[in-house]
């Protein structure tokens, strides 16, 4: 009987897990489809699971100047790896640093490093500090540096090494590995459920900004992806609500802009649900490990 009771309760567990996940879906499937419906049938119908009619003109607007968005592309997917690489290594390096005990100015540290997710200089003294002092405007590296550091990333590394056993790096010390040598070869591998998970939410960061792009990057071949989306979507809607002649508006009632949107959302969310599945099995662990009160 109580065989029967838990496989009864499994199967009614993976039935519904089933259901919430199909469910979830949805949205997705209504996107896609809006992607693919002329400008008629979503104004007519609404968003929809599936297409009434499909309609590629949405993509090839979007594609229509196709090396532009290639190149953009690139420059996404360099700073994406880069600026995650980077940000994991930076991160990690000042979460360990701050779950050694030893540390005399640890408290302080800790302290500054949570009044950085409360406070900020502001936008102007950001942009000063980036361009007359960083030199960052109109360089790629301007995508990547501002975000490097975040204090957030970095006290969740240093709740997770602070869950690791110290006995492991007294240990180490008596085999006579240095700090450096401890923290790449012992903590590192450790922490790769926590790294994982801080790797996920920097690369989501990373493809998803165009706020460093609009703000310290004017040369074209050097924006990245979103922002050039973004401005796709602006002049289109802009030629709709905004017809100056007979012409204009002729134009703008041919431009699905709609779709237009859904065709976005398309092209630039495909790369992130590709990398997600690679990293599912550290997220819920370096969540909740990281989470630990230290």
């Amino acid at each position: 009987m109580r065989k029967g009771k838990i496989s009864v309760f499994s199967i009614a567990s993976y039935v519904l897990v089933t259901l919430f996940s199909m469910f979830c879906l949805l949205p997705f499937l209504m996107v896609i489809s809006g992607s693919l419906s002329p400008e008629k049938d979503i104004l007519k119908y609404g968003f929809t699971l599936f297409p009434k009619s499909i309609s590629f003109i949405s993509y090839k607007i979007l594609f229509l100047d196709a090396n532009r968005i290639l190149n953009a592309y690139k420059v996404t997917i360099f700073v994406t790896v880069a600026g995650t690489f980077f940000n994991l290594l930076i991160n990690a390096m000042a979460g360990y640093v701050l779950s050694r005990k030893e540390l005399k100015c640890r408290r302080f540290l800790s302290i500054y490093t949570i009044i950085t997710m409360l406070f900020s200089g502001g936008m102007v003294p950001w942009y000063i500090v980036c361009v007359n002092y960083l030199h960052l405007k109109d360089k790629i590296i301007a995508l990547i540096i501002p975000y490097l550091a975040y204090a957030w990333y970095i006290l969740l590394l240093r709740n997770f090494f602070q869950s690791i056993p110290d006995e492991m790096h007294e240990s180490a010390k008596i085999d006579g590995a240095g700090e450096f040598t401890i923290f790449v070869k012992i903590m590192l591998p450790l922490a790769k459920p926590a790294l994982a998970t801080v790797g996920l939410f920097a690369a989501l960061g990373y493809w998803n900004d165009w706020w460093l792009g609009l703000m310290l990057v004017d040369e074209t071949a050097k924006q990245p992806l979103q922002l050039l989306l973004r401005t796709i979507v602006s002049n289109v809607t802009f030629l709709q609500s905004s017809p100056n002649a007979a012409m204009m508006q002729q134009v703008s009632a041919t431009i699905p802009a709609e779709g237009i949107k859904m065709a976005v959302t398309i092209v630039t969310i495909g790369p992130i649900i590709l990398l997600y599945p690679f990293v599912q099995r550290y997220f819920v662990k370096g969540i909740m490990v990281g989470a630990v009160k230290g």
